[in-house]
């Protein structure tokens, strides 16, 4: 529907004002901690000499090595995953009515994880090689992002199941998410019991969630798929909406309630096998950036996509920041911090029982 500029109301004009500006300043904080990502680690290098070598200044070998090689994949892997991990949460949390839907909560990541390993023993995905620049990466991703999506989408199809039971309240989902995810890690680790040296290496690889790992690549295949999946999730940011009024609210309104869950429901798993397959498997920013965004930008789906991805990006590329700094020379994996980051988050939530 279309209206004249001149039939808004002055009120909405401010409104719709505030969100843009919400997410304008929260992109400018990204590009700023974007820089310090690559300012920052073993080796540090100058602010003014990281953002010199990114316009196309002459810089020394090493810098133009460390930004370009090592830590700007990293940095933009951390960047892409985070704001797709935010959105299949958002969506996830929107279409099952549920304020803690998540991939990670949910089970979906975990089965992810158990059709990546499987694949590894099974499908011949598990054979590990040196990168050019030393990084250990298993090298068939095609054939165990197939498996993790395989795997991923079974479990958005029990999911589905589950909320379209009458009565089906969000403690049931949840509790189901947690039983999905435990019957999976089981899965997993009886495939490590029967693994050999090679197989169980790559398996433990994959279950550390992991920005290093990413070459410029993966980040190419990150960006075609978060970026693919988030525009018809934008497209539907009305119908999400609706949803949230009610699903007889919104099929009065013309909105096809199970189509708009099952296609959102199917990309968020695909968004979910996508990353876990290039990164591993990290926790909890699907479940705690669009409650942030929610926060300052309220419900408004059309506002809350992109401010859930905004500050997804944040929170994992800080996160990732912190996780080089903190136990210097040696580099802890993000997926380590975020658990532990994420963990007091979830428990907040549950005890404080936002959803009701």
């Amino acid at each position: 529907m279309h209206f004249d500029d001149g039939l808004i109301p002055e009120d909405y004009r401010r409104y719709l004002a505030r969100k843009r500006l919400a997410i304008v300043l929260g992109l400018a904080s990204l590009a700023l901690v974007l820089v310090v990502a690559l300012a920052s680690g073993a080796a540090r290098i100058p602010v003014g000499e990281v953002v010199g070598t990114l316009i196309g200044r002459e810089a020394s070998a090493r810098t133009q090595a460390i930004v370009w090689h090592i830590r700007l994949p990293q940095a933009v892997a951390a960047l892409i995953a985070g704001a797709g991990l935010a959105a299949a949460g958002m969506v996830m949390q929107a279409i099952l009515r549920n304020p803690l839907g998540s991939p990670f909560t949910l089970g979906i990541a975990h089965a992810a994880a158990f059709g990546a390993a499987l694949s590894v023993v099974l499908l011949g995905g598990g054979v590990v090689g040196a990168r050019e620049w030393g990084a250990i990466a298993v090298t068939s991703p095609h054939v165990t992002a197939a498996s993790a999506f395989l795997f991923s989408l079974i479990t958005a199809l029990v999911i589905i199941g589950i909320a379209r039971r009458r009565g089906a309240t969000p403690e049931v989902m949840v509790l189901a998410g947690v039983a999905i995810g435990a019957l999976f890690t089981a899965g997993t680790m009886f495939l490590q019991y029967f693994a050999d040296d090679m197989q169980l290496a790559a398996m433990v690889f994959w279950t550390f969630g992991d920005t290093a790992r990413a070459s410029w690549a993966d980040c190419a295949m990150l960006a075609v798929v978060t970026a693919a999946c988030t525009l018809v999730f934008a497209a539907n940011a009305w119908n999400y909406n609706a949803i949230d009024a009610g699903e007889e609210t919104a099929s009065s309104l013309g909105v096809r309630v199970a189509a708009v869950r099952t296609t959102g429901m199917l990309l968020a798993s695909l968004l979910t096998a996508v990353t876990i397959a290039v990164l591993g498997i990290i926790g909890f920013i699907g479940l705690v950036a669009p409650h942030m965004a929610r926060r300052i930008l309220g419900a408004d789906h059309r506002f809350l996509l992109p401010g859930s991805m905004v500050l997804g990006s944040l929170l994992l590329l800080g996160a990732d920041t912190v996780a080089r700094l903190v136990l210097a020379p040696r580099v802890l994996p993000v997926s380590v911090l975020m658990a532990f980051l994420g963990a007091p988050v979830f428990l907040a939530l549950i005890l404080r029982g936002r959803w009701r």
